[in-house]
């Protein structure tokens, strides 16, 4: 039918119909592409150096993968099969934080994740696994199930854009912003942010930044 839109590439085979027999299997592919992203960032990632990495030609790629869009999807539900997902304790905010901290360690490895995350949101079967995790440690919440979703939404949101903070620190040019700050603070014409600077305690690390900037949002979403 025109106009329909193509299914997500979960739904459909793992091969074109037509050709030799498969060769690659999705998996494999799917674990190349994320160790070229790794390597190299997510730029270095076409079907082309894919195919080369690969050993193959960039042509019978597309009989597995028809475009890089598939690709990027494919990576990014594939890191969302690197969580541990145990049974829930009961403490729906401890479960929550265990996630997010996973999270975070899994967007670390993968520094060319978050931007994604945050960009092109993506549910494919380890995706969904963990959405009923989330759901499952959050089954006896009395918030809304749109509440629920938009919890979930923050977990991931939030987590993405710590962690591209926390990569981009260590960026020069973060770095000459961080000391253009503090010297803005003593001029003595901006007080509130003199006092914020002044404030900040050198003593709380990222760890319990990130926990206790999350929990507040996550409390806020689920009432």
């Amino acid at each position: 039918m025109a106009g329909q839109q193509e299914p997500v590439i979960w739904l459909r085979p793992e091969q074109a119909p037509v050709g030799r027999p498969a060769e690659r299997s999705r998996a494999e592919i799917t674990a190349a592409a994320v160790e070229l992203a790794d390597r190299e960032g997510l730029d270095a990632v076409s079907m082309r150096r894919l195919a080369a990495t690969l050993g193959t030609g960039a042509a019978s790629l597309y009989r597995y993968v028809a475009t890089r869009d598939d690709l990027l999807d494919l990576m990014i539900d594939s890191t969302a099969g690197e969580y541990h997902l145990p049974a829930p304790t009961g403490d729906w905010q401890a479960d929550l934080l265990e996630i997010a901290h996973q999270a975070r360690r899994i967007m670390r490895r993968h520094p060319w994740l978050p931007i994604l995350v945050v960009t092109r949101p993506t549910l494919g079967p380890h995706g969904i696994d963990l959405l009923e995790h989330l759901l499952d440690v959050l089954a006896d919440h009395p918030a809304e199930p749109a509440h629920k979703l938009e919890a979930f939404a923050v977990l991931n949101a939030l987590t993405a854009l710590f962690v591209q903070n926390e990569l981009a620190a260590s960026d020069p040019g973060a770095q000459r912003q961080s000391s253009y700050l503090r010297h803005a603070a003593t001029t003595g014409t901006h007080p509130r942010i003199a006092a914020m600077l002044a404030a900040t305690q050198p003593e709380h690390t990222s760890h319990d930044r990130f926990a206790t900037v999350l929990t507040r949002a996550l409390t806020g979403v689920l009432g």
